[in-house]
């Protein structure tokens, strides 16, 4: 029976976090939109991640006005974001209240299908999301965060499933963020989990390895749904696989996608525009295009790699990295083997840093850390040893529950703190999650409106002198 494989389009949204620190502007997005919309995707990813925080921290564009933008310019796609749980798109954990409200708007904004992950696969932390997702009649669907090492076996991503389907998920993503996906590792991962749950399956890996379109073959031929991918100028290296090569490899095939290539190809011209510009700008360092296979020896994601290269050269320390590099993995076992994806990968990172350059393990250590092994962050994969969580947190309590649960409501709080510069609904959630970067954003946004103002004003008086 032909099964046609589905395809997600990650160029508006984790193509250019992968490629350009999430710099891609809404007015770089317009242009190509009514032709994004007729290409037939399955869904687009255009929110979520870093966007929220880059829209309002480097671009200055309210992230609400950039999602109904896209919202009535692609009126036949389904819009998805990506969605960190009980972080939501900050870096703490919220209350539920605060929770509850950011996916009633952003549902109530346009987005259809919320791609839900927490940093160490505790479910505990997806609880909340999942049911307010399908409470707003949003497509819930899970990601698992994939990550190699002695404990994450097939049995392990199996186990994980069956958890996310009896939670209420709609669907099951795969997201292999830091490219450790092999292809018949991938062929195995997926015949495994459908065997166990009767979800659709999506899969998700970066291109930094150079594996990731033959990972997505070997997952189609075990039974995956749908894949993720990109437009070609902007794939490859950190970001993903080519939208239009997928597209080709599968035509003819039983797992045909439906979808026109030369339709698809139309936008290619567009998006190689792009990629000249941001290349021409200095945005796009075509080093990034470039695969790294070293990401499959170290396990490190490419972002937290160049994120250790900076710190180490701020220390004057650079000529330390292999022992850095070497250091994570015995960091990440003390701590619980958490998969390295934010913010997991930066608070394990940083730490290695200061274990490396201060010439003892463990002298100097991070709140961030210290809160990880309190589990602050929720349960990791593997029990900390209690001596060591001792060392590292002292008296303090450890938190072996939900962290969540230790939170008292905030929205009305938030709402108080934010009184005086919020013009719509949204923005207590911008400030919660964003705090004075947002505050900076709604000043600047006062100032613009006031400047207008004042100039209708001055033009009114010359047309009509008082």
């Amino acid at each position: 029976m032909a099964k046609q494989v589905k395809i997600t389009d990650l160029t508006l949204r984790d193509a250019h976090q992968s490629l350009i620190a999430t710099r891609m502007p809404l007015s770089d997005m317009t242009p190509i939109l009514e032709e994004m919309d007729k290409a037939g995707f399955y869904s687009c990813e255009v929110w979520g991640g870093a966007t929220f925080d880059s829209c309002l921290r480097f671009l200055d564009e309210d992230p609400w006005e950039r999602l109904r933008t896209l919202r009535k310019m692609m009126p036949n796609t389904k819009l998805q974001m990506l969605f960190r749980g009980q972080n939501m798109l900050g870096y703490r954990h919220y209350a539920d209240d605060v929770l509850e409200y950011f996916v009633q708007k952003s549902v109530a904004n346009g987005i259809d299908i919320i791609r839900i992950f927490d940093a160490l696969n505790d479910i505990r932390n997806l609880k909340t999301a999942i049911s307010a997702a399908k409470k707003e009649g949003a497509h819930a669907q899970v990601a698992i965060s994939y990550t190699t090492g002695e404990v994450f076996t097939l049995q392990y991503y199996m186990d994980y499933a069956k958890r996310i389907e009896a939670e209420g998920a709609d669907s099951i993503c795969i997201k292999d963020m830091a490219a450790l996906l092999t292809p018949y590792d991938t062929y195995e991962l997926v015949k495994g989990i459908k065997s166990v749950t009767k979800l659709p399956v999506q899969l998700h890996t970066h291109y930094t390895s150079g594996l990731a379109s033959m990972c997505l073959l070997k997952g189609i031929e075990a039974g995956a749904d749908i894949i993720d991918t990109v437009m070609s100028p902007l794939a490859l290296g950190t970001s993903h696989a080519p939208t239009e090569s997928m597209i080709a490899a599968l035509q003819g095939t039983e797992y045909d996608t439906g979808m026109d290539l030369v339709q698809v190809s139309k936008m290619r011209d567009y998006y190689m525009g792009l990629r000249d510009k941001y290349i021409k700008s200095g945005l796009l360092d075509p080093k990034m295009l470039a695969t790294d296979s070293k990401a499959l020896i170290y396990q490190v994601p490419g972002g937290m790699l160049s994120n250790l290269l900076s710190q180490l050269k701020q220390a004057g320390k650079e000529d330390q990295l292999t022992q850095v590099l070497e250091e994570v993995p015995r960091v990440r076992k003390d701590s619980g083997f958490p998969p390295l994806v934010t913010p997991t990968s930066q608070i394990v990172g940083t730490q290695a840093v200061f274990n490396v350059i201060t010439g003892e393990r463990y002298k100097t250590v991070t709140k961030e850390f210290k809160g990880l092994v309190r589990g602050e962050y929720g349960k990791t994969p593997v029990d900390i040893d209690p001596a060591f969580r001792k060392k590292i947190i002292g008296d303090a309590e450890p938190i072996d529950c939900r962290p969540a649960d230790l939170l008292k409501p905030e929205l009305d709080t938030l709402r108080k703190e934010c009184a005086e510069w919020t013009t719509q609904e949204e923005d207590v959630l911008s400030y919660a999650q964003f705090g004075q970067v947002a505050v900076k954003f709604f000043e600047k946004r006062r100032d613009k409106m006031f400047n207008v103002d004042a100039e209708h004003a001055d033009r009114a008086s010359k047309v009509h002198p008082l």
